[in-house]
């Protein structure tokens, strides 16, 4: 499709060549200029969903436009300025292996990097980065303007343009600018009739300082989406030199590299700056329970849910009411700002107090407020209304993702962005859309949770949410994804040449363990039987060895038996899981397979739950509403019980033989009208 304005629709020139002075007379006629223009891709919003959306389509070779309501604000980390984390690094390790920035992004503008859950088994292991907000949205917004096929406008999308066979055909704009594409990806965050709250003011809002998205909600309703309002909120921001950190506790980043992009060229090492912790007090404690009723949940003025696992201060106090004391971290926002970021003390106190609590905080009895806390409350469109491609299930061609389909996180979001974006590029293709099982992936739990469940709270992806998450794990996220990348075009020829040499020097060296032997008088065995207090009676590999509590690769290389020096720690420590796990990944594997067979079973597109009399009424009505895809999605259907999934099974089975009875009977019909055919002709 042609394309009528340059990448940088609000800066750039038209592509086309402009018409010279003396061409354009005062009779020239403009009746024709008809406010359109045409792509294969829309993207709407520029959020971390939007981003990776917007840059997939791109990357995938189709004309893509990135609308957003301040390009100043692409990428912006309105919250916690911080990527990854528990569960969360799976999804950015994953959104990197298939192509995605944001690990990436991360990897160029961190502040502070740790490995949390360390003491744990490796299926929780997770990196966590404090990056600069500033460097990232700028990272982020330099790398959109330059990706080829990718073009940016400043716009708000107000209405969705929509055929008569119900397929998108575009948006259209506050200022009434049409935009025609197959495919458009909503991914509007919190803005969609935004309102922030601080104690009883509000004020219109997508987040502090900017406006909110008005009409698209409405336009959405016309067309008989659901909507609702969901509610989070941040907490203030403070000016660093006014905190006394003599006496708080250093939290201070990890000295080994760790990377959330398998690519080494993302690499950039730098210095790492400090965060602290302080604690809530008696007079924290205080100061809130007598001020409860000055809150927009508590004073009962906002009644939408706000996130379970990223509490307010207040939620903390009145549900824990046995805890004396609760952590506050302080985190630098950037390296040239003195903000810091008070994590765990989001609050929706009145303003007039919220200075007065911060200052109850040990080290912050000086402090100076530089942004006080909000809340924010939003529409979003509960994601049970799409299919496991983010595809609505009404609009063939319309696809939702990110804090629209009621998650929170950036990661959440970038992770539906990345699929959203690559299915809406198929559809411009009219190719077959892509959809990650649960068991490939966290996006593919992440997704399989939203679109299979009636949730009417934020939505955070845990790690106890998958079932199979020493399969998951972070450092595996690109033997496992990868090929998916490559073959969809996101993953480019170096990074996948890159991928197969790392891949098969993981495997050498597997081979390498399994059939080097050492004698049980060897001072490496020695050690291990030591280290371990367990006895070596023969010969043994030192994959053997390498599996006994205790025992870690460093101590083969110790004693010489370390392998190529090609070999980079994070190779070696996938090795080590990889050997140490091996029982448990198997184990795990073979559950695995047993459940898949019966899980990946189809369901008919026309079958009527209602007709199956041997379910209850409530599971009729939920499979009816969700329509799932295969048995693994309506058992996962909440209301749904084992006994109903075997009723269905049942009704499968009988519908399928007496298809198959109908199948050779008409076979056999068949057979015999040419039977008679040929007799008659002799």
């Amino acid at each position: 499709m042609t394309v009528a304005a340059g990448r940088h629709l609000s800066t750039r020139a038209s592509s086309s060549p402009s018409p010279s002075p003396s061409r354009v007379s005062s009779g020239t006629d403009w009746s024709n200029v008809t406010g359109e223009e045409h792509f294969d891709v829309i993207v709407v919003g520029g959020g971390h969903a939007g981003c990776e959306a917007a840059l997939a389509a791109a990357r995938m070779g189709v004309q893509t436009l990135l609308l957003s309501i301040n390009l100043d604000r692409i990428a912006w980390q309105p919250c916690n300025p911080a990527i990854g984390g528990p569960a969360k690094s799976q999804l950015v390790h994953e959104i990197d292996a298939l192509g995605g920035e944001m690990g990436r992004i991360a990897d160029s503008s961190y502040l502070q990097r740790r490995v949390l859950n360390r003491s744990k088994g490796p299926a929780v292991w997770a990196l966590r980065a404090q990056t600069d907000k500033k460097e990232y949205s700028a990272n982020m917004r330099q790398v959109v303007e330059n990706t080829p096929n990718l073009f940016i406008r400043e716009a708000m999308a107000t209405e969705l343009v929509v055929g008569p066979n119900d397929n998108i055909e575009g948006v259209r704009t506050y200022f009434g600018m049409v935009f025609r594409a197959p495919s458009v990806v909503l991914t509007t965050g919190t803005f969609m009739n935004g309102k922030i709250w601080v104690g009883r003011n509000a004020m219109p809002a997508g987040r502090a300082g900017e406006a909110p998205s008005l009409g698209l909600t409405e336009d959405l309703q016309r067309l008989g989406f659901e909507t609702d309002r969901l509610k989070t909120g941040t907490p203030a921001r403070v000016d660093r030199r006014t905190i006394d950190f003599s006496g708080l506790e250093e939290q201070r980043g990890d000295e080994d590299d760790r990377w959330f992009s398998f690519d080494p060229k993302a690499h950039v090492p730098r210095e790492q700056m400090c965060c602290h912790l302080t604690r809530t007090t008696a007079a924290t404690h205080q100061l809130v329970n007598e001020n409860l009723h000055e809150t927009p949940t508590y004073g009962g003025w906002v009644e939408a849910k706000g996130p379970r696992y990223c509490p307010s201060i207040e939620d903390k106090i009145v549900r824990f009411k046995d805890k004396e004391s609760h952590q506050i971290f302080l985190e630098p926002e950037g390296r040239d700002t003195p903000e810091t970021y008070v994590q765990g003390f989001s609050t929706g106190l009145p303003e007039r107090l919220q200075l007065a609590m911060l200052r109850t905080l040990p080290g912050l009895e000086q402090v100076r407020m530089l942004r006080p806390a909000y809340a924010v409350e939003y529409d979003f469109l509960p994601a049970m209304q799409c299919l496991p491609s983010l595809q609505t299930r009404s609009i063939q061609g319309l696809f939702f993702s990110g804090q629209l389909n009621g998650t929170t996180g950036y990661e959440e979001a970038a992770a539906q962005g990345l699929l959203a974006g690559m299915n809406a590029a198929l559809n411009a293709q009219s190719k077959k859309l892509l959809i990650l099982p649960r068991e490939s992936s966290y996006i593919g739990t992440l997704i399989d949770d939203l679109v299979t469940k009636d949730l009417r709270e934020p939505y955070r992806m845990l790690t106890s949410r998958s079932e199979h998450r020493l399969l998951l794990r972070a450092d595996n996220a690109d033997a496992r994804l990868t090929q998916l990348g490559w073959d969809a075009g996101l993953v480019t020829k170096d990074r996948w040449d890159m991928h197969q040499a790392k891949m098969a020097r993981v495997d050498e060296e597997k081979a390498r363990l399994g059939e080097t032997r050492v004698g049980v008088d060897h001072p490496l065995a020695l050690e291990c039987a030591e280290v371990s207090k367990q006895g070596i009676k023969e010969a043994t590999t030192l994959e053997v060895l390498l599996r006994r509590p205790h025992v870690h690769y460093k101590l083969l290389e110790e004693h010489g038996f370390g392998g190529v020096e090609t070999l980079s720690d994070v190779e070696k420590e996938r090795v080590e899981v990889d050997i140490k796990y091996s029982g448990f990944i198997a184990r795990q594997q073979r559950q695995l397979d047993q459940s898949s067979s019966k899980h990946a079973r189809e369901l008919p597109n026309g079958i009527d739950y209602f007709a199956i009399t041997t379910m209850c009424q409530e599971s009729r009505e939920k499979l009816s509403k969700f329509r799932p895809q295969n048995i693994g999605q309506a058992s996962r259907i909440g209301g749904v019980s084992p006994a109903d999934i075997t009723s269905l099974l049942l009704h499968l089975s009988i519908n399928q033989r007496r298809d198959d009875k109908k199948e050779k009977k008409s076979r056999r019909d068949v057979y015999r009208e040419k039977m008679k055919e040929a007799n008659a002709s002799v």
